[in-house]
């Protein structure tokens, strides 16, 4: 039998979620089934078409890297961003905060939204600030807290002079630059801790 025929499986995937995963594909009267040992990181695989068979096995496979959890951790005093990977710090932002009155508020949150080129709307007379050089979002939005009103988040602003002070409506602002390298590192969900 010819293993070129193996090529009509090209790009099925196996997907190894257990002890031992098991896939079967049929294609054209032929049959593939591959099985993989997570443990022993072994792939086997059996071509079928009628009475023929051809099996090779033990293949080894490269391992996967578990990637570590992104998690973000404000502090409001020093007015820094720290972004980690598991334990490993990966970047660190200085940042703007929620003035006396405003402040960002301190606890454990997850991001809940993420958006490119956001309109803002004025907490007080409602006004709409569209997309563009004058918003006060900046380019990127990351919700991370909302009362089911208002929300708070990173974001970026067309002040930069700002940061490092305690100055928004409890907002984390953020150079433009910083708020695009952290908006394509975080994802929906990622976990955010707000210290004093």
């Amino acid at each position: 039998m010819s293993r070129s025929v193996s090529k009509l499986f090209v790009g099925a995937l196996l997907a190894i979620t257990g002890a031992l995963t098991t896939e079967s594909l049929a294609v054209n009267g032929w049959r593939l089934e591959r099985t993989a040992s997570a443990s022993a990181v072994e792939l086997s695989e059996t071509l079928t078409h009628g009475s023929e068979t051809e099996t090779t096995t033990t293949e080894t496979l490269q391992t996967e890297t578990i990637t570590e959890v992104l998690k973000l951790e404000l502090h409001l005093s020093a007015r820094q961003l720290y972004v980690y990977r598991g334990e490993t710090l990966i970047a660190n932002y200085s940042v703007a905060v929620g003035r006396e009155g405003w402040n960002t508020p301190t606890g454990e949150f997850v991001v809940f939204q993420k958006r490119i080129d956001p309109a803002w709307e004025h907490p007080f007379t409602g006004e709409v600030v569209p997309p563009g050089p004058d918003n006060p979002l900046g380019t990127r939005w990351i919700g991370f807290w909302s009362d089911g009103e208002n929300s708070i988040g990173f974001h970026g602003t067309p002040d930069e002079s700002v940061i490092g002070t305690a100055v928004s409506h409890g907002c984390v602002r953020m150079r433009n630059e910083d708020v695009l390298a952290l908006y394509e590192q975080v994802s929906v969900n990622t976990p955010v801790t707000v210290l004093p």
